[in-house]
């Protein structure tokens, strides 16, 4: 028994080109193509928020096996812009399964395209760096595509944290749904946290991390200000990831700059870099960025070292930090920023992220290190 896809094809802005079939819905879209590693979790990539305006090019060549349920988003929605692999299975097999990949993506209007050779372009990527592409399967004409696809703005400039966070504040209390390999962070008797969390574009397992930790959370929009964050009182501030560039951010940088030593400050992805900026640091663009499930973290405090989840574009600059904060954690692929505190107020962030899904969990220490921080600063 075999499905039939029609035709569609990937042109990147250098031109070239690469033809396969469409597995999601029909139409034309544009992004930027980057790669990720991971060898399972599409579902939870696909939902990523930090995708938004990307393309994503799966390593691994066997994609659908599983199919998609409910239980496994980690937003309301999808917001990449396009979906790429190797193989594509339409007929999962999996007692969790609710529908097979190309009806999810066929309903959620995102285009798809499967039978290319990922390797090669994964390589291309990696060697020239992210481009931007358009995905079609209705128009065919080289031409016409590469006009448009570079007549799009490229990601350096882009806030897009306003396109995917939320419009008004929500409680949180759903905790993580399977047992963390590691146990919850210790915590007193009747102890809880208040904590805050700034939605750049979060992912719903953060927010199940951090009440497993033993927090009370209340997501705001990216665009509430330092003043009605302390109205709420919390015990701590977290910032979250998302997707895009950072120093266009400016509400929210302003916002955190005005918290930093009122409140205990925990960032990640986009929230470590919208710190460091708050800081007076800097920010750059990646090459080709870090997506995936395996990239290797030193501890600088420890030397330990930590396989840990990424998706970001975009880096804290080294030097930008000296004399602002403390570097804690460095890639040892290519010896990029990876975590700073601050040393005089209880502040610190993580480029990667924790609650790893999909990926790794050797970094679930950083929940409770955010709440014994609240502990300490609050007295408790």
């Amino acid at each position: 028994m075999t499905t039939k896809f029609p035709k569609a094809i990937l042109l990147l802005e250098d031109g070239t080109l690469f033809e396969g079939f469409s597995f999601g819905a029909e139409g034309e879209s544009i992004g930027e193509v980057v790669f990720n590693t991971s060898l399972s979790g599409y579902q939870e990539i696909l939902t990523d928020p930090s995708y938004k305006g990307q393309f994503v090019v799966m390593t691994y060549p066997e994609i659908g096996n599983y199919g998609v349920n409910p239980e496994d988003v980690e937003s309301r929605k999808p917001f990449l812009e396009g979906f790429i692999v190797k193989n594509y299975n339409p007929f999962p097999s999996n007692f969790r399964s609710t529908e097979p990949l190309h009806a999810y993506l066929k309903k959620n209007k995102i285009v798809a395209i499967e039978g290319i050779d990922t390797r090669a372009l994964t390589r291309h990527l990696r060697d020239q760096g992210s481009k931007m592409g358009i995905l079609s399967t209705r128009d065919f004409d080289k031409k016409r595509l590469l006009k448009k696809v570079r007549a799009t703005p490229k990601m350096v400039g882009l806030d897009l944290a306003k396109e995917v966070t939320c419009q008004k504040a929500y409680r949180w209390t759903k905790g993580v749904w399977a047992p963390s390999p590691q146990p919850s962070p210790a915590r007193g008797e009747g102890d809880h946290f208040k904590v805050v969390a700034y939605d750049f574009g979060i992912k719903q397992n953060i927010l199940s991390g951090l009440v497993t930790a033993g927090c009370e959370v209340m997501v705001v929009p990216a665009f509430t200000s330092a003043s009605e964050v302390l109205a709420l009182k919390p015990d701590g501030v977290f910032l979250s990831n998302g997707p895009g560039d950072p120093e266009p951010v400016t509400y929210a940088i302003e916002n955190i700059r005005k918290l930093v030593g009122e409140v205990p400050i925990f960032g990640i992805c986009l929230g470590h870099q919208l710190l460091g900026l708050a800081l007076g640091g800097k920010t750059y663009k990646l090459k080709f960025g870090h997506h995936g499930g395996n990239q290797p973290v030193m501890d600088l405090g420890t030397r330990k070292v930590e396989i840990t989840a990424q998706n970001h574009g975009f880096a804290v600059d080294t030097d930008s930090l000296k004399g602002k904060a403390e570097l804690t954690h460095m890639n040892l692929n290519d010896k990029t920023v990876e975590g700073f505190r601050m040393t005089k107020v209880p502040a610190f962030s993580v480029q990667y992220h924790p609650e790893a899904s999909p990926g790794p969990h050797d970094s679930h220490y950083l929940f409770g290190r955010f709440v014994s921080m609240m502990r300490e600063y609050g007295g408790r």
